[in-house]
């Protein structure tokens, strides 16, 4: 056999049992390797690399070795996942570098963090006062973690608003033209409800590249040909026009009742409506 077969089959027998153990040991991005996975995940790619070039090595020792160093870090990743102490002893804890807004130096000091270091972490956050921070420290895999003062933290939507329903995230209903079943039956529809809002928007379901639902059942559509455009989708425009109308009717009925008893309810209906469709309007005006 040729030399150069022999390094491309050679080569293509590693790569697949390189793939066949990658998908084996997980799907752990390397930043979340621990030292020791790392240390191995070279070793492994070294062995491979040479064991493809080189003619002399015996490729039934080679991939030996190769199954050897990655069997071990399964091993002990399935004993970790059963035995907080073995886990901490491979991987290591968190160590505390801020505690209530006070730096524990001789922490610092055990992970051989000096404070230039450790301010530099904290500019690439945005944090330029160690003042601001109440709670970090840093994690087993090298990343440092910070917690703000309370009113050092940004104000999010829920401290302005906390009586907010839960947030459902979008589901993918239509993918390259054809009807994913499960996500629809996720949020309680079916393809009858698909194909009547593709209906409304004049949209035969194989021009379409992908279709999401939202939490408040409002779909969005991308079609295959990006200079077609859906047909506008008027039911909020339509659902607020209504809201107005009857506005408007109890408004009228509130004044031409024949009972006060009668008028005093139209204008408590008339009030309520009101109150709803400023609290809606944000909603069916986007």
């Amino acid at each position: 056999m040729p030399q150069w077969i022999e390094i491309v089959v050679r080569s293509f027998a590693i790569i697949i049992g390189l793939f066949l153990i990658t998908k084996l040991l997980g799907k752990k991005q390397l930043s979340k390797l621990s030292f020791f996975e790392y240390i191995v995940g070279i070793t492994v790619g070294d062995i491979a690399g040479t064991l493809s070039m080189d003619r002399d090595l015996n490729l039934t020792n080679g991939v030996t070795s190769i199954l050897v160093w990655s069997l071990f870090p399964l091993v002990t990743s399935q004993i970790s996942l059963r035995n907080k102490k073995f886990r901490d002893f491979v991987e290591g804890n968190a160590t505390v570098f801020v505690r209530d807004g006070k730096i524990m130096e001789h922490n610092l000091k055990k992970e051989k963090y000096t404070i230039d270091e450790f301010l530099e972490q904290l500019r690439k956050k945005d944090i330029f006062s160690v003042d601001d921070i109440e709670f970090a420290t840093l994690e087993s895999n090298g990343d440092l973690s910070v917690l703000l003062k309370k009113e050092k933290q940004p104000a999010t939507y829920g401290d302005l608003h906390p009586d907010i329903p839960d947030q459902i995230e979008p589901q993918t209903v239509i993918m390259d033209g054809e009807i994913l079943d499960e996500p629809l039956s996720q949020i309680g529809l079916n393809r009858a409800w698909l194909d009547a809002e593709l209906e409304k928007r004049n949209v035969l379901l194989d021009n379409v590249f992908l279709a999401q639902v939202n939490a408040w059942g409002e779909m969005s559509v991308d079609l295959y040909n990006d200079h077609l455009k859906a047909a506008p989708f008027k039911e909020k425009i339509l659902t607020l026009v209504t809201l107005e109308k009857c506005i408007s009717d109890f408004s009228f009925l509130s004044v031409t009742a024949s009972s006060a008893e009668n008028r005093s309810s139209y204008q408590s209906a008339m009030t309520s409506l009101e109150e709803l469709s400023r609290k809606l309007r944000p909603l069916l005006k986007g």
